[in-house]
């Protein structure tokens, strides 16, 4: 089935809402986010991508864009997540829990949150397929796509066997360009065989192609003092064929600021400035780390562990090689929670881990670090 999506009434930039500024108390800064999508729209950006699992997520879009603009005037996407439907709790009610926390009777882009080979066949086994297709038939959902985080072949399977996708949203970065197991331009390139639209997500890999901190900021201010990190990652991702959003979850003001003055006529990368994104990678992989996004999907740990949190730690261990400062940081993430060593190796982590991160062996490292001291 072909897409019917008018790809050229979208906004190049999509606003997500998964990393969203937050108060002292935790709360959402709903005056910040007000202003975040403001000048999104007032640009031109129309897209905005939310999910079921995203902690408050829906229901700070429906406070902060739907009942301050036009219904008309942006599209929603939000996603299924296929592990939480069981016998008790169906994709009717989750579903229908997101219309509410939207505030909206209809999502213009549904996704199928997350899936490969593995989690087709699970949306398969469970009549996934025919819920959205059924779902679009009523007007509930005017465009079908999944999220998806596999392997270059998982794309040509889901496709061939499910025509009537619309649309697609993989993990695209130059980082994971040619990166053995993310692969992204092989999906890339399968994705231009079915004349696939795609949404880019993680272009800026949660921040770490847009920090100040990092290796890779020397090199690109070298090049160009006046262009942000950022907007390197952006136009390239922005001058991949087929890509009609490039998704960026935004944190600040400054940040959509930023991206909306990266796309003001944006123009595709020179050869010389492939040269520089080129050098910007070594850099990155001489770097020894742990590929975490800190997406937070597995915030739901049985054992309370802060894994990303934790994960962050062992990274700062990895690049800095000090441990001095340790031990307070540790307390802290641990306070309450649990400690890396007292995950279960259940594995829930990692079958729900978008970068397929090796977390229960990470958490074992750090444990025989700090735990034992």
């Amino acid at each position: 089935m072909a897409s019917t999506i008018k790809t050229d009434k979208i906004g190049k930039l999509g606003f997500g809402y998964m990393r969203l500024p937050r108060l002292d108390d935790g709360n959402f800064d709903d005056v910040q986010i007000c202003k975040m999508a403001d000048a999104f729209l007032d640009s031109g950006g129309t897209y905005f991508d939310a999910a079921f699992v995203y902690d408050g997520a829906e229901e700070a879009f429906k406070r902060t864009v739907v009942k301050r603009h036009p219904r008309e005037s942006f599209q929603i996407a939000t996603k299924m997540p296929l592990g939480h439907v069981k016998p008790d709790f169906t994709m009717d009610d989750i579903f229908n829990i997101s219309l509410e926390r939207l505030g909206t009777d209809y999502v213009d882009f549904y996704l199928l949150h997350g899936i490969n080979s593995g989690g087709n066949k699970h949306a398969e086994e469970i009549g996934a397929w025919e819920f959205v297709m059924d779902k679009k038939a009523k007007g509930q959902i005017k465009h079908i796509g999944f999220s998806f985080h596999g392997q270059p072949d998982d794309i040509t399977e889901i496709l061939t066997k499910h025509p009537e996708t619309e649309f697609v949203m993989p993990q695209l970065n130059y980082y994971d360009w040619d990166r053995k197991n993310v692969n992204a331009r092989k999906i890339h390139e399968n994705l231009r065989a079915f004349n696939m639209p795609t949404v880019a997500m993680e272009p800026l890999l949660g921040g770490k192609l847009a920090s100040e901190n990092s290796p890779i900021a020397k090199i690109f201010k070298s090049a160009n003092p006046n262009a942000s990190i950022a907007s390197w990652a952006m136009r390239f991702m922005a001058q991949q064929e087929g890509i009609f959003v490039v998704l960026s979850g935004m944190s600040n003001t400054e940040q959509i600021s930023d991206n909306i003055n990266t796309f003001k006529n944006i123009q595709p990368l020179s050869k010389d400035e492939m040269a520089v994104i080129n050098e910007a990678v070594e850099a990155l992989r001489a770097v020894p780390c742990i590929e975490c996004t800190s997406c937070n999907y597995c915030k739901d740990c049985p054992a309370k562990i802060r894994i990303a949190m934790l994960i962050g730690l062992y990274n700062d261990y990895l690049v800095h090689k000090a441990r001095d400062n340790m031990g307070g940081a540790y307390n802290w993430m641990t306070g309450g929670h649990g400690k890396a060593g007292d995950c279960t190796a259940c594995g829930a982590c990692e079958d729900i881990c978008p970068q397929n991160l090796e977390i229960i062996d990470t958490l074992n490292k750090l444990s025989a670090m700090m735990d034992l001291n």
